[in-house]
């Protein structure tokens, strides 16, 4: 299974209070920061719902969080 790696690029700052839920639920606590999640539904879902604050760039099954 392949994975996601997610940086947390824009602040949350002025947006509702759902997307700030959804980066916190990424496991987001500060600006910039990397987090390597798996590739499944629920965090696509998730990803997608603040795809305006963050960049996600797909890595293979060689990297560890």
């Amino acid at each position: 299974m392949s994975k996601l790696r997610i940086t947390y690029k824009k602040s949350m700052i002025g947006y509702n209070q759902e997307q700030k839920d959804t980066i916190r639920s990424l496991g987001f606590r500060k600006l910039n920061q990397t987090v390597i999640k798996p590739d499944n539904p629920a965090i696509r879902g998730m990803v997608f719902k603040v795809r305006h604050l963050v960049e996600v760039t797909e890595v293979g099954d060689e990297v560890e969080a």
